[in-house]
């Protein structure tokens, strides 16, 4: 009986003492946490992605605190975040324009056609990784949909071959850019008049053999845009949407109607 007496009190000083222990190191360890940072992570959708460019939503939050990111750094909360951040910081909103993705490629199977029957993996990175191509323009969407599966909106769709954004959906988190193995996937403004649709840099001659709505480098477009906003680099006419003044010239001239609706005009 006597035995257990001790033991009993043993045990209980034992965890007196580890309990004073681990409040003494919690004291002696505690960091103070901004209580901006913690109202922050709650007005954050909590998607953890990482489109923002940090670990997740609690590295966003401190970053923000921090002065190391901007009230508008979570691309899938879009303005509506950004606003309630710049609530809680005090600070004065971001006029950030909406950017949401835009597939640089239309060689859909009415545009191009097959040159194999592929049989393997129906994965975008694992095609690209095997070096094959199952479609006669070697530059064009690969249409097996990894930019789908990482998509947190289901903003995208595979259609007729070729990867569809709807720019309703899109929060321009940028995942899916990411995740391209083409690399034919970027972020422009929501609500731009046209966009160049292609990224095909063969000559023209070829990119005419291989896809009927590809980028041929005529430089028409150039000669049509006032602002200077297009220029041809590598065969391929490029838009800079800060010279862009959504004239629409460019899309009227362009022989192969490459140059088409933007996102957020269909």
């Amino acid at each position: 009986m006597t035995s257990i007496l001790i033991a009993t009190v043993v045990l209980a000083v034992a965890g007196i003492v580890v309990g004073a222990a681990l409040v003494y190191i919690g004291n002696k360890f505690h960091v103070e946490v901004d209580e901006r940072e913690t109202a922050i992570r709650e007005v954050l959708p909590g998607n953890n992605c990482g489109a923002c460019g940090y670990a997740g939503c609690d590295a966003v939050a401190a970053a923000i605190v921090a002065g190391e990111a901007s009230a508008a750094a979570c691309p899938v909360g879009g303005a509506a975040v950004a606003e309630k951040i710049n609530g809680i910081m005090g600070t004065n909103a971001e006029a950030a324009a909406r950017q949401v993705a835009f597939v640089k490629c239309n060689g859909s199977c009415e545009h191009t056609e097959a040159r194999s029957n592929y049989t393997g993996i129906k994965d975008c990175r694992a095609m690209a990784l095997s070096g094959l191509n199952h479609w006669k323009c070697g530059f064009g969407c690969l249409g097996f949909g990894s930019c789908v599966s990482v998509c947190p909106q289901n903003a995208i769709t595979v259609k007729d071959g070729v990867a569809v954004v709807d720019a309703e959906k899109c929060v321009g988190c940028g995942l899916c850019v990411k995740e391209c193995p083409k690399g034919l996937i970027e972020l422009i403004p929501y609500g731009q008049i046209r966009a160049v649709q292609c990224v095909n840099s063969d000559k023209g001659k070829d990119v005419k053999e291989v896809c009927d709505v590809g980028c041929i480098g005529c430089k028409l477009c150039t000669k049509q845009c006032e602002t200077g906003a297009i220029t041809v680099e590598n065969s391929i006419a490029k838009i800079d949407y800060s010279l862009c003044n959504d004239c629409g010239a460019c899309a009227a001239k362009c022989p192969r109607k490459t140059i088409r609706k933007g996102p957020g005009q269909d």
